[in-house]
């Protein structure tokens, strides 16, 4: 066949061509993200309910839609988390579920459990996670124009902002929703107005009546009926009343009848248009600003939605010289900073690939011909990518990567055999054919070796496993079309550069530079190793319990550390104070460490947007987000936030965690290294004095561990008195309706603008809790009762959040320590716990997860260290010669382990996956040397001559193919981005286990072998 081909060069040539042509063109409609658009198994349920507290959701709501929901097939874990007016439950499935079949049922779930809950409580929304969820930007809007603010405090907003939030609204947000790229736009910062009606209690007082009047007049008035058909002659006509109230002038003009005398409703009352109260707000450093969350088409490219709101950027900035526009968490920064290291490592892999063949083979068409089987095999590998629906991410670009130090093995294989044929005097064709065939086997039990160690990754449990699919299938497919590329076309061009040629001779050009004789060096090892033999047996098996030491001491973590230069803080100040208080604290806060810091955006309090990309939080809490100079600068942020803040709040709570991208929602650590959950014996819900309690003394047991205050709140309680109400005649709705009255609340109806709508409220100004037991109801004989007297105030602590899950309540103390820490920890909390009689405590945590993780991939190498024992035994038909290969496993995993140690690397899924994907492509080396000394014994060559025969015949290929497989993943050393950050424990391991196996597969395996066949 390959004699063939050599007669038909331009056929060749031409499906060649065409197969690149449908490549380049499969690669305009490759789609490219960041990470491969996979479900996420995770659904979340919000519910809603304004006026309940902690208690109330968490009894009233949350516990009898967990016990419905706990029914739900696939489910692996479910928490709920209650707090005053709101709650969630969180949902954890099984991996590879159908999430949009579990969507289904936990929606017909819940419509079964929502008929048993309060009439008055709006249906929960049932969220599922999503790539999309993430912003693909953030652009916050602010005036240029501003007071000045005063000195130690944030600058106020003034009332041109509330106009800029409805311009952002109105205006902003429709032209970026306009874009094809954009799904939606979604916003929080925004301050709406509201129309207050201050009654005229003097008048109000001697006319007799009370602010009942006001409200039923309104109401009487604000009204709109139904349409009636009436007939004139031939035509029919629609008449409609329509007396809504649609302006602040509506309300004042309305006209009260009292007792025969007409009043206009100003006489009474005044309207007041003023910003309605805030419960968050928004800043840009130190700007007022509303933030408007821009999310992508889920079919959108990024770099087609970085082109649109770059050129509508420039557009707004120059139509709207006033507004500050700044764009902040920059998904497509991330995606093309990443794409273009990795596109940037694969060339320079490329690159340093042909150098060294370019040296090795001291002929200047070689390295051509090789080189050619990169971007051939890379654009094969692409139309591949097309048909099986895989994207251009930074897995499978990573895997790209890998394969590239790869697809030239082959090539070199067949080029060194064909020379090596040649030389012994064969014809050129005749030396192609035989070379071609001689190697074919082996290469093909290579590339299924190094394939097969692939397989078990895709059932990796979790995202992971899906995410490494695109990995496997990209090293796979680059594999076999590298293969092909080498067998197939590789010779016919080999054949037409050299068959003008005799014989084949080096480039005395670059033999003169070149003159390193590895040959010698390689004789002399081989020697001292044989003489050596025994001694080196032993330290093999010595490697073994050597490697579960040093496994025992390396750090184990889920994922590699991942260098940033943002991230979010969420502080719980632990305290009720109020939103204006929350925001100067921030304010003060960030001036401790301004000099680090390029842009924040800090959200205070409760935000407004209706997506859940951003975290719910209460008015005494708020979510930074902390863009820093540099690396350096945020870690020294992180550290002198955390001593301000436990130096001046130290009952705060303070978190850091990666700024939200798809990356991390999809892979990333999401809880604490360690939580303690303490459940009472009894079943119930602790108590605060409970966990107060036994947190102090788990405080004290460990002085060395930051152990978190529990997190409480202050609350005002209004107990009625019930026999006072009744002697006065006074009705709790009267109580409720002044209360309402005096803190601003009583909301009659809202005018919708289109946008947004107004609050009509009726009420004083807004009176401070002092103030209420002030304040006098109506009884039913028209008497005003002072509210002291039929009400009495009491101060309590509670919970600030109430956590339960699928082992009933608990309460969280989170406890991040080091990971060699964590058995004392767990054992002082233990005791601790144990002296107290009303608690028992479990232990969840990411050291837990990423322990998990790494022994399912133990399990998997061990699973891939068979496979590979299966394919060589059915290519060598020997179950020893196998075990001869494969050993060098064990002395590879040994020196990876140690390196990983050494360099202070952890063990975690990349650089396990590092160690799986090692022991596949080491082993090739060894197999092509043990097949060519199988082959020299067979025709009569004496065993101790074939071993240094083989060795010798395979030198030169073998130093070659590691080299430029360690070279190409190289660059990925270099830790500047996302994607190499996330490659550097995997190349890591494959450039320490291909270097000590380079060395292993040369003197080691051939030491293996002679030890068992000389008796032979």
């Amino acid at each position: 066949m390959i004699k063939e081909l050599l007669k038909r060069p331009i056929g060749v040539t031409m499906s060649v061509v065409a197969i690149v042509v449908l490549s380049i063109v499969a690669m305009g409609y490759l789609p490219v993200s960041l990470m491969p658009a996979i479900d996420i198994p995770q659904i979340t349920i919000q519910v809603s309910a304004p006026g309940l507290s902690v208690r109330e959701v968490d009894n009233t709501l949350l516990k009898p839609l967990k016990n419905q929901l706990s029914q739900v097939t696939g489910l692996k874990n479910i928490t709920a988390e209650a707090r005053a007016d709101a709650g969630a439950i969180y949902m954890d499935f099984e991996p590879n579920s159908n999430v949009d079949i579990i969507f289904i049922d936990v929606n017909e779930k819940l419509d079964r459990a929502v008929a048993t809950l309060p009439k008055d409580i709006e249906r929960p929304k049932v969220i599922k996670a999503s790539v999309t969820d993430i912003p693909a930007f953030y652009l916050n809007l602010s005036l240029k124009n501003v007071a000045p603010k005063e000195h130690d405090r944030p600058r106020e907003a003034g009332i041109d902002f509330s106009e800029l939030g409805q311009f952002a609204r109105d205006v902003i947000s429709k032209r970026i929703e306009q874009l094809p790229q954009t799904a939606m736009v979604d916003m929080s910062g925004v301050v709406t107005p509201e129309l207050l009606c201050i009654p005229d209690y003097t008048k109000l007082t001697s006319m007799g009546v009370g602010i009942n009047l006001l409200e039923n007049a309104i109401n009487n008035n604000n009204v709109s009926l139904g349409a009636l058909s009436i007939k004139d002659g031939e035509y029919r006509y629609s008449i409609h009343f329509d007396s809504r109230i649609i302006s602040k002038e509506d309300i004042e003009n309305i006209y009260i009848n009292h007792n025969g005398r007409i009043y206009q409703f100003k006489e009474l009352c005044e309207i007041v248009e003023r910003p309605a109260k805030r419960s968050g707000l928004v800043r840009s450093g130190d700007d007022p600003a509303v933030t408007l969350a821009i999310i992508k088409q889920n079919d959108a490219k990024m770099a087609d939605l970085q082109e649109s709101i770059a050129t509508l950027m420039a557009d707004l900035e120059r139509e709207y010289p006033n507004i500050r526009f700044e764009l902040t968490r920059d998904q497509t920064k991330l995606l093309s900073y990443s794409m273009d290291n990795l596109s940037s490592n694969l060339l320079v892999g490329a690159i340093l690939a042909a150098l060294i063949i370019f040296l090795f083979m001291k002929d200047l068409r070689s390295p051509v011909l090789i080189v050619i089987t990169i971007p051939l095999s890379l654009v094969v590998t692409l139309l591949a990518f097309h048909v099986l629906g895989i994207s251009l991410n930074i897995i499978s670009l990573s895997g790209l990567i890998l394969g590239t130090g790869m697809m030239v093995d082959n090539s070199i294989i067949v080029i060194d055999n064909i020379f090596q044929k040649w030389r012994l005097g064969l014809r050129l064709d005749d030396a192609i054919s035989r070379a071609v065939g001689e190697v074919f086997t082996p290469m093909l039990s290579s590339v299924l070796t190094t394939c097969s160690v692939f397989l078990p990754l895709i059932f990796l449990s979790g995202t992971a496993g899906a995410l490494f699919y695109d990995q496997a299938m990209a090293v796979t497919v680059a594999l076999f079309a590298s293969l092909l590329v080498s067998v197939l076309v590789l010779p016919v061009y080999f054949y037409l550069m050299y068959r003008k040629r005799s014989a084949w001779t080096e480039n005395r050009f670059i033999a003169r530079f070149f003159t390193f004789d590895y040959y010698r060096p390689y004789e002399i090892g081989l020697k001292w190793t044989l003489r050596h033999g025994r001694l080196l047996i032993i330290g093999f098996v010595l490697l073994v319990p050597l490697a579960y030491f040093v496994y025992q001491m390396v750090e184990k973590s889920r994922l590699p550390r991942i260098s940033h230069d943002d991230t979010i803080l969420t502080i719980d100040w632990n305290s009720g104070i109020s939103l204006e208080e929350n925001d100067l604290r921030v304010y003060r806060l960030l001036a401790q460490v301004d000099s680090f810091i390029l842009q924040t955006t800090s959200m205070v309090g409760v935000q407004q947007f209706l997506m859940s990309h951003t975290k719910e939080i209460t008015p005494s809490e708020s979510v930074i987000y902390i863009k820093a100079k540099d690396a350096e600068s945020l870690k020294r942020i992180e550290r002198k936030i955390s001593d301000y803040v436990v130096s001046n709040y130290p009952k705060a709570q303070v978190s850091f965690q990666v700024s939200g991208n798809i990356f991390n929602m999809i892979f990333a650590e999401k809880g604490s290294t360690l939580v303690a959950r303490l459940h009472s014996k009894e079943g119930q819900a602790p108590t605060v004095e409970q966990v107060t309690r036994v947190v102090n003394k788990i405080e004290k047991a460990l002085p060395d561990v930051l152990i978190p205050p529990a997190m409480m709140e202050q609350n005002i309680r209004y107990i009625a008195d019930v026999e006072a109400m009744a002697i006065h005649e006074v009705t709790f709705g009267n109580v409720y309706a002044k209360m309402r009255n005096m803190i601003s609340q009583n909301t009659l109806f809202r005018i919708n603008q289109g946008g947004y709508s107004v609050p009509v409220t009726t009420g004083d100004t807004r009176a401070e809790a002092s103030d209420i037991l002030s304040g006098k109801v109506r009884n039913r004989n028209g008497v005003e009762i002072p509210l002291s007297m039929v009400i009495n105030e009491t101060k309590g602590e509670d919970f600030k959040k109430l956590y339960s899950g699928s082992g009933g309540d608990y309460y969280p103390v989170v406890i991040d320590v080091d990971d060699a820490d964590v058995k004392r920890v767990m054992e002082t909390v233990e005791e601790v716990v144990k002296e107290d009689k009303d608690f028992f405590v479990t232990f969840t945590g990411e050291y837990f997860s990423s322990r998990e993780t790494i022994r399912e991939l133990i399990v998997i190498l061990l699973v891939a260290i068979s496979l590979l024992y299966f394919i060589l035994a059915a290519q060598f038909e020997s179950i020893i010669q196998p075990l001869i290969i494969l050993s060098e496993i064990v002395v590879d995993i040994f020196f990876v382990l140690f390196g990983l140690w050494i360099f202070g690397e952890s063990l975690n899924i990349m650089s396990m996956i590092g160690l799986v994907v090692m022991s596949g492509i080491i082993i090739n080396d060894s197999i092509l040397k043990v097949d060519t000394i199988n082959r020299l014994r067979k025709h009569g060559m004496p065993l101790l001559k074939a071993v240094f025969t083989g060795g010798h015949s395979r030198l030169k290929p073998i130093i070659m193919t590691s080299l430029i497989t360690i070279l190409a993943i190289a660059p990925f050393l270099n830790r500047v981005d996302m994607g190499s950050d996330l490659q550097y424990p995997l190349s890591l391991s494959i450039i320490i286990g291909m270097s000590v196996g380079t060395i292993v597969s040369l003197f080691f395996i051939p030491l293996i072998y002679y030890v068992i066949y000389r008796k032979h």
